[in-house]
């Protein structure tokens, strides 16, 4: 029996860059009419909405899990960078995220992760040649080459980032950038490898100059990472070169919002609406050939719903002419899912965290408030009984890493400015390779929180 529905209001056309009432025909998941009609009503019918990067697995959720809160916000496809898993589980972590999001009517894109390890300096619990990266390829389940952190060995031609960046290149597939800082000359000879995107622009000239150079910008809005309004204002002088992405969100920022947060930002900043909704779905289904419809005849039916354009609220979530999301409740059903892990527990004792005093000077690492950038100061080593210690009226605090794949002392230095006062946090969410990391203001304590996390 075919199934045929009619979504009346205001349409805003990303590809024909206007808005007009109308009707929208679905039948069958696709879009067989887009019709404009004299009146409508007064809710704005948009294209649905894509994160152009993002690892889910700073969500703390699996893919299924993820999508069941992402469609609420508006948001029907990301580009999932599962680089996170692999520098644990390796190629079995990432097929485990594309087996998990097939599960569940919304349009994942996985990447193939280009660096795992992510750093030569710490310990991962696997690896990813150009071999595994040519499977994920050939099976079809990687959509791009996940962001290219390893700039310098690109710059340096380095023989297996240069065999991983000509595998994508044979497959036609694009390959993300993750170059901040990253200008001039060297920045040149980055996009010369056949990288098309960064995200991690720190001001708007370093934005404006990769533009310039044929790169697609991301906006990003994360959970630890904010957009100034200064990398806002691109949108009004260079539209068809952005996209929004959130990088790392959340489960509880995910719930208050998600792209739509950008959107409704960038709208109340008086950018315009279709410009703005370009960043959102048109740019990013273009440069990365999404299978995500765009509100024309043929398409899927992906669509939102908005009580408004100012404010943004999303009362209808569409996905495939499927009605996934209504007014704040999502229809997508849960779905069980296997556990996996790569963890071996080794537990640690208050002297492990001690930090013998070989010079009158140490090391800080200086956090930064709203952005992932840390600072450096070098200060007197404050020490009791020769050992260097944390020093609460100065915000001086512990921080270690403590390897989850196999016993191994932790490695401890110092931090600033993160805030805590007393006790000790630690978690096993630590990018990229996802060794417990802890920060506290004293060893007993450092301990505890660590070997919290042993145990469970």
């Amino acid at each position: 029996m075919t199934e045929r529905n009619n979504i009346s209001g205001q349409i805003l056309d990303v590809v024909q860059g206007r808005i007009y009432p109308g009707t929208i025909v679905i039948e069958d998941q696709k879009i067989i009419a887009s019709r404009e009609t004299m009146e409508a009503p007064p809710e704005f019918i948009i294209p649905g909405l894509v994160d152009s990067h993002v690892h889910i697995e700073s969500s703390l959720l699996v893919p299924s899990q993820f999508a069941r809160l992402a469609v609420l916000q508006g948001v029907t496809a990301a580009l999932s960078d599962p680089h996170e898993i692999a520098n644990v589980l390796g190629i079995g972590g990432v097929r485990y995220m594309i087996a998990d999001g097939l599960t569940v009517p919304f349009k994942f894109h996985f990447g193939a992760p280009s660096c795992v390890p992510a750093t030569g300096f710490e310990t991962s619990g696997s690896t990813l040649g150009p071999a595994e990266l040519e499977e994920l390829f050939q099976e079809g389940t990687a959509h791009f080459l996940g962001e290219m952190m390893d700039f310098p060995g690109v710059l340096n031609r380095d023989p297996a980032v240069m065999a991983k960046i000509e595998i994508a290149r044979r497959f036609g597939r694009p390959i993300d950038g993750h170059a901040p800082g990253l200008t001039g000359d060297e920045l040149t000879r980055y996009i010369a490898a056949g990288i098309t995107t960064d995200h991690e622009c720190l001001t708007r000239t370093e934005a404006v100059e990769k533009i310039a150079k044929g790169m697609k910008v991301m906006l990003r809005e994360g959970s630890a990472a904010r957009l100034s309004a200064d990398m806002i204002s691109l949108i009004g002088d260079y539209p068809e070169q952005l996209m929004f992405c959130s990088d790392d969100i959340h489960p509880d920022d995910l719930l208050r919002g998600y792209i739509n947060e950008i959107c409704r930002k960038a709208i109340g900043l008086g950018y315009d609406p279709v410009s703005v909704l370009r960043c959102a779905t048109l740019n990013p289904v273009r440069h990365y050939g999404l299978d995500c419809g765009l509100l024309q005849v043929g398409d899927d039916a992906d669509l939102v719903v908005l009580d408004g354009l100012e404010s943004f609220q999303i009362r209808k979530t569409y996905i495939r002419g499927r009605l996934v999301a209504d007014d704040g409740r999502s229809l997508i059903e849960s779905v069980h899912t296997r556990l996996i892990n790569n963890f071996i527990p080794s537990r640690k004792l208050p002297s492990d965290f001690s930090v013998p005093k070989r010079g009158d000077m140490i090391n800080v690492i200086e956090v930064n408030e709203g952005t992932l950038f840390t600072g450096r100061s070098i200060i007197p080593a404050p020490s009791i009984n020769g050992c260097v210690v944390a020093r609460l009226e100065h915000g001086l605090l512990k921080i270690a890493v403590v390897n989850r794949y196999h016993p191994a002392p932790p490695a401890v230095a110092f931090v600033k400015n993160f805030g805590l006062t007393h006790g000790a946090i630690a978690s096993s969410v630590a990018h990229d390779s996802h060794n417990i990391i802890a920060v506290g203001t004293n060893d007993k304590d450092l301990a505890s929180a660590v070997n919290l996390i042993m145990e469970n």
